[in-house]
């Protein structure tokens, strides 16, 4: 009784300690929850990875495979000996046209379907039909493909490199994937990727070329490639640059303008939409045109938008506008000056009086007001364009032909336009002839 006295009194003589469990106990709930839900952030976590994970380590064991000689000669005993080397190959008759994007057809560098042909494996050169059809079929290939950059491969190896598609998702190369040769050429007229590059480790794809298994009779043919290239999304498409611009395309094709973005809406407030109305105005009024942009397009952001608009191609088309003093100025799809005459004598710029140059450059800044409205003409000779360009674009006296300098007739009166202004600043336009010289009229 005293001792379980003692030890009751023992008990109670710390107040503090059943505070102490309590916290205990509460410390100790705390800690699970916390781990719990630490638990449960790692398993999602490991959730999103484990797809990845798979993919990755399947991937670089199928590479680990094909690197590995033992694992070639246990598995591919069909492989034929290095002594017989094929004597013919498939090839691709031109390489396919890049970029390449997911649902759009594949074509080749000329802008024609791909061709497969059949060729000499030495020498490279066509061979003619063989005594039976032969079934070729277009697979994807990993862009990394073959292992060490090899030039040669066995079919085992290069039915390894075939990529597969992705789970759930329709086969990667669709369209006509087979094919029946004949005459040694096999032609391509569609074929599509139906996903994009990026979920592989090499990021790029290759397309190939093989002979069906089964389907010939004769000794082994070696498969096609093309060079490795990237393949995007179809929605990248619908934004990318032109290189170079055509003058139909929207305004946004340029570098730096985005679609729908403030240059864009700026621009397209201002009635400059199309390309060509861009150069347009950069030629005869670049102040103008930097001024629409404001100040959110840096000097280098503007740099590089006009650098890329100057690109587009003119095309060979002439335009003319004609003034009340006998000047005829001749201009291009860009309002860019190719010739000037004056009563029906091609002159040079550099020759002209004073007078005469402000009243050209009235005549030149008339005509891409009326631009819309222009006389379309007969398409000047290259000879001559060449010799205008070197004309207007040169610090130099040049004619504008082979003939001597012709000296331009003298005007009329002083135009009325130019009375009372004879202090008026006549700054000329650099950039009459396309932006690449000086015009030559120095005042």
């Amino acid at each position: 009784m005293a001792a379980h006295k003692r030890l009751h009194d023992g008990f109670e003589q710390d107040p503090d300690q059943p505070e102490k469990k309590r916290m205990e106990r509460s410390v100790s709930f705390s800690t699970v929850i916390r781990e719990a839900m630490v638990m449960k952030q790692v398993q999602s976590v490991f959730l999103v990875l484990e797809p990845l994970l798979r993919r990755v380590v399947q991937e670089e064991i199928q590479a680990g495979l094909v690197r590995s000689p033992r694992y070639i000669e246990r598995s591919s005993p069909e492989t034929p000996p290095a002594a017989e080397r094929p004597a013919l190959r498939l090839a691709f008759l031109n390489p396919p046209m890049l970029p390449i994007f997911t649902g759009s057809k594949i074509e080749d560098v000329n802008g024609e379907p791909l061709q497969v042909i059949l060729v000499d494996a030495d020498t490279g050169s066509p061979r003619g039909a063989l005594p039976q059809f032969m079934r070729v079929e277009l697979v994807p290939l990993f862009g990394d493909f073959p292992p060490d950059g090899r030039e040669e491969w066995t079919a085992g190896e290069f039915a390894r490199g075939v990529v597969k598609e992705r789970a759930g998702k329709r086969p990667l190369l669709t369209g006509d994937v087979g094919l029946t040769m004949r005459d040694g050429r096999a032609v391509v007229n569609d074929l599509q990727f139906t996903d994009n590059s990026s979920w592989v480790r090499c990021r790029k794809f290759r397309i190939g070329a093989r002979v069906v298994p089964g389907s010939y009779e004769g000794a082994r043919v070696a498969e096609a490639m093309t060079e490795a290239f990237n393949v995007r999304d179809h929605r990248g498409e619908l934004y990318r640059k032109h290189y170079p611009p055509a003058l139909t395309d929207d305004v946004w094709r340029l570098e730096k303008i985005g679609k729908e973005g403030a240059f864009h809406r700026k621009l397209r407030q201002n009635g400059v939409e199309t390309v060509q109305e861009f150069v347009r105005m950069l030629t005869v009024r670049p102040e103008m045109l930097r001024a629409m942009m404001g100040d959110g397009m840096t000097d280098r952001m503007w740099e590089v938008t006009t650098s890329h608009a100057r690109t587009c191609d003119a095309g060979d088309k002439v335009y003319a506008y004609a003034g009340q003093h006998g000047a005829t100025v001749y201009v291009n799809s860009l309002c860019q000056l190719v010739r000037l005459e004056f009563a029906g004598v091609e002159c040079a710029a550099q020759q002209l009086t004073r007078a005469q140059k402000a009243y050209v450059h009235q005549l030149y800044v008339e005509a891409f007001e009326q631009r819309h409205s222009l006389q379309e003409v007969e398409p000047l000779p290259a000879a001559m364009l060449l010799h205008c360009s070197a004309s207007l674009n040169s610090d130099q006296n040049l004619p504008l032909s082979d003939a001597a300098p012709v000296t331009p007739p003298p005007l009329p009166a002083t135009p009325l336009w130019f009375q009372g202004n004879q202090e008026l600043d006549l700054q000329i336009v650099d950039e009459l002839s396309g932006g690449q010289g000086n015009f030559g009229f120095h005042m």
